[in-house]
């Protein structure tokens, strides 16, 4: 019998205010927003520009996009315990920018994709 555990975090993607309390209903999240991050109730809250106003692979992002970065924020106050023990997380991408850039995280930032996974 072959075992698979996946124990990445799960991530999901919402695009407005409506979708993101109703994924926070079932509790334990963190919050992932396109800036400016909304005051809301939740484990954490990072934020992260959609917009680049640079390239990429500048020396100040060190070839990461803002969402991998917030992404890593999230994770480092996690496992650091600046934050409580979240299971999941919400991440609201209202614009088509912050979506594409929220996927390209999971897809091909390897410590993204190595700490969380599309929920």
């Amino acid at each position: 019998m072959a075992w698979t555990v996946d124990a990445r975090i799960p991530l999901l993607v919402v695009t407005d205010a409506a979708g993101l309390a109703a994924a926070l209903a079932g509790g334990e999240a963190a919050v992932l927003a396109e800036a400016p991050a909304p005051a809301i109730a939740a484990m954490a809250v990072e934020a992260f520009e959609a917009d680049m106003p640079h390239a990429i692979a500048c020396t100040c992002c060190n070839g990461r996009s803002p969402a991998a970065a917030a992404l890593d924020r999230l994770f480092q106050a996690r496992v650091r315990g600046r934050c409580g023990w979240f299971t999941r997380v919400v991440a609201l991408a209202g614009s088509e920018p912050a979506r594409v850039q929220v996927a390209e995280a999971l897809a091909g930032d390897a410590l993204t994709s190595a700490r969380f996974r599309p929920a």
